[in-house]
């Protein structure tokens, strides 16, 4: 999709449809004669995503104009003009329509940025193995102009949206790709080409060089799969001095079988989505790589399967991390924070100040948060600020979850060091607390996306699957540093 700034009355743009956003309560002056008619009629209130689609409006150089509710006046904000570009994106192009505008009363550079944003994030299907899809050409609005009177001076904000977007797409895409082909190998082939594109560096460690380093905590969980670990490392250096240096680190497990402690087979197949984290952070660095914050940023992926062949580790194995740290792994499904530990201790080495994980880590999240919140921990007070407020600024919401040293009561192993899993309790917590141990005094705010990273149904802005959550969060974090 192609997006444009324009700073013309939307009346006057000849496309295939415009769009308005109307909210609840008394039409604005804005709206034209017939949407302030619907309203009489109660055919249309602005309820948030209602949408009512008409031919052929007075006034107007489109053919068609579609009215998006945009819900109460006091709650609307970036995220919810977000969801009304993507919604008025998605029914637009079932309808086989190619060029949108879509008006911002707003002319600010947030609006423009959600508008576009949201465009691109609707226009997304995970439908590339289609056949009838790729064989008859697909639906989607090739096109979107974003109305922004007297805002000339916002076209750098649609610029870095669609950046930031695309690159939100691109994670959505890698999280989409079924197992058998995308294995720990195609991940780092995906993030070494990206990163060739991009200008960023891009090293792979292998099976043998996490060997030599002592990785025993990847390793174990690798083990068990005939394909071979990854851990891929990107790195972007921006032109001047920089003291901090952010180490973004994402779970990388391209199918989870849950190894001997094997999964349920109900809904295993969506376990090729148990590196959405590590796609969110080769996300951010394409669209870090291009919008170029004054900070130092290095992206850490480790990429293993874990399913359950005849080298598999088995529950009661101890295994030493990268760390020192001994480990007891009481169950092979609590991989993902195995391969973090020795990925955490990785980053801090390579001179990382701040780190930020994300990982589809814990059932146990969506018990507490659903599909809503992102669950964050955090060691580090102004640290868990930042990523807060960046989190709240990009609508990707997150809710702080406690992390008291009380906790580690239910982390006690009478062979190792620590065990892998906590007793039935504070799944979340006992994970973070788990994660804490490697972060060690190295600020850090851990991410447990499993309940926000994936949607069972489509919404109105966004198809059914991956989110690209929270690839927007890692991005505001950087460039607002």
């Amino acid at each position: 999709m192609t997006t444009e700034l324009a700073t013309q009355p939307v009346e006057s743009i000849d496309c295939d449809a415009a769009v308005m956003v109307a909210l609840e309560g008394p039409p604005g002056e804005r709206l034209p004669a017939i949407a302030r008619e619907l309203y009489e009629s109660k055919e249309f209130s602005g309820k948030l995503l209602d949408l009512t689609l008409l031919h052929r409006p007075a006034g107007f150089a489109a053919r068609r104009l579609l009215l998006v509710g945009g819900g109460k006046p006091d709650k609307f904000t970036t995220a919810e003009l977000r969801k009304c570009a993507g919604a008025a994106v998605r029914h637009l192009k079932s309808k086989s329509l190619r060029h949108v505008a879509m008006l911002v009363e707003n002319s600010n550079a947030e609006s423009v940025a959600a508008a576009v944003e949201g465009a691109i994030l609707g226009n997304f299907e995970p439908d590339a193995y289609k056949t009838e899809k790729n064989n008859n050409g697909s639906k989607t609005v090739d096109r979107f102009t974003v109305v922004a009177p007297g805002g000339a001076a916002l076209d750098e904000a649609r610029r870095s949206a669609q950046i930031i977007a695309e690159s939100q797409n691109l994670a959505r895409a890698l999280v989409s790709e079924p197992s058998n082909r995308l294995t720990p190998t195609a991940l780092a082939e995906r993030a070494r080409a990206m990163a060739a594109e991009q200008g960023l560096d891009c090293e792979v460690l292998d099976q043998d060089r996490m060997r030599q380093l002592g990785m025993g905590a990847l390793l174990g969980v690798a083990m068990g799969s005939a394909e071979p670990p990854a851990l891929i490392l990107l790195r972007y250096r921006p032109a001047g001095e920089s003291a901090a240096h952010l180490g973004l680190v994402g779970k990388g497990v391209t199918f989870d079988s849950g190894g001997i402690s094997i999964k349920p087979a109900e809904g295993m197949e969506k376990m090729k989505y148990d590196m959405a984290g590590g796609a969110a952070v080769i996300g951010a660095m394409r669209a870090i790589a291009q919008l170029k914050p004054p900070v130092t940023v290095t992206g850490v992926i480790p990429a293993v399967e874990n399913m359950l062949g005849a080298r598999a580790q088995r529950p009661g194995d101890i295994v030493t991390s990268l760390s020192g740290k001994t480990i007891e792994v009481l169950n092979t499904d609590a991989e993902g924070r195995l391969i973090l530990a020795d990925a955490l201790t990785y980053a801090k080495q390579l001179g990382c100040t701040h780190l930020v994980d994300a990982a589809t880590l814990t059932g146990a999240i969506v018990v507490a948060l659903g599909h809503i919140n992102i669950g964050l921990f955090a060691s580090d007070d102004a640290l868990r600020q930042k990523v807060m407020d960046a989190a709240a600024a990009e609508g990707e919401k997150a809710w702080h979850m406690p992390l008291d040293d009380d906790y580690k009561d239910y982390l006690k192993s009478a062979f190792a060091d620590l065990p892998n899993i906590g007793g039935r309790w504070g799944g979340p917590i006992t994970a973070a607390m788990f994660l804490k141990e490697f972060a060690g005094t190295t600020p850090w705010v851990h991410l447990d996306i499993a309940g926000t990273a994936w949607l069972d149904d489509a919404k109105p802005h966004m198809a059914k699957g991956p989110t690209g959550v929270p690839v927007r969060t890692f991005v505001r974090l950087a460039t607002s540093w």
